[in-house]
């Protein structure tokens, strides 16, 4: 297996880290995802995260083939990077690695405390109070269960690098569902937070080198 130089390595890990902390500081928000870029020696390594909602539509567990079959979809298309972040030709870019897969939250044991909450509630005297308490809940139980999020991880190597400062976020017209990224990205000069929108799909990074 190809691996990333040291800087590389540890570039794109502090970059992932600090992304990390972001993401768990930060909401559940559909439509948002998370970039980490790092160049380094000629090579760009990158790391994406995408609610599953952004991707397949739905985040709940594969119920149906449908299901599956999205999903199989996505992981393949995610698989291609080039594909989603366009870089100059003249860049020389080809891919070296790349990973996808779906991970997902293991709320194996909100279904039983949701039922066994209601059951609590059943003979309560108060049946307006009753039915809100119950749509909380359930509105609850559904924003805790079923968090799924796509993960890619690449490794490009590129001719000319001095080329590779414009992307091209092709990855908004692959995934309709996607808004926005917030992308990390970490080089000679530092590391440099960007919001890239669906309505402005590129990135100059020409002030990174």
């Amino acid at each position: 297996m190809i691996k990333l130089t040291s800087t590389a390595l540890f570039l794109l890990t502090a970059g992932a880290a600090i992304a990390e902390e972001t993401r768990q500081l930060d909401a559940h928000e559909h439509g948002v995802g998370q970039l980490d870029i790092a160049f380094d020696a000629g090579r760009i390594a990158m790391e994406l995260h995408a609610p599953g909602a952004d991707i397949v539509g739905f985040e709940y567990a594969a119920k149906t083939a449908a299901d599956r079959a999205a999903i199989d979809a996505a992981v393949a298309r995610l698989a291609r990077p080039l594909d989603l972040f366009t870089l100059p030709a003249a860049a020389g870019c080809s891919v070296v690695q790349a990973a996808a897969s779906l991970e997902s939250d293991d709320h194996e044991d909100e279904g039983d405390d949701h039922a066994e909450h209601d059951d609590d509630h059943k003979d309560h005297d108060d049946a307006e109070h009753d039915g809100d308490h119950k749509d909380h809940d359930h509105a609850e139980h559904e924003e805790a269960a079923g968090h799924t999020e796509f993960h890619a991880s690449y490794l490009l190597d590129c001719a000319d690098m001095g080329q590779a400062t414009l992307i091209t976020f092709t990855y908004f017209a692959a995934f309709p569902n996607a808004v926005e990224l917030e992308v990390q990205v970490i080089a000679e000069r530092g590391a440099t937070a960007f919001e890239v929108m669906r309505d402005a799909p590129t990135l100059d990074l020409r002030d990174m080198f």
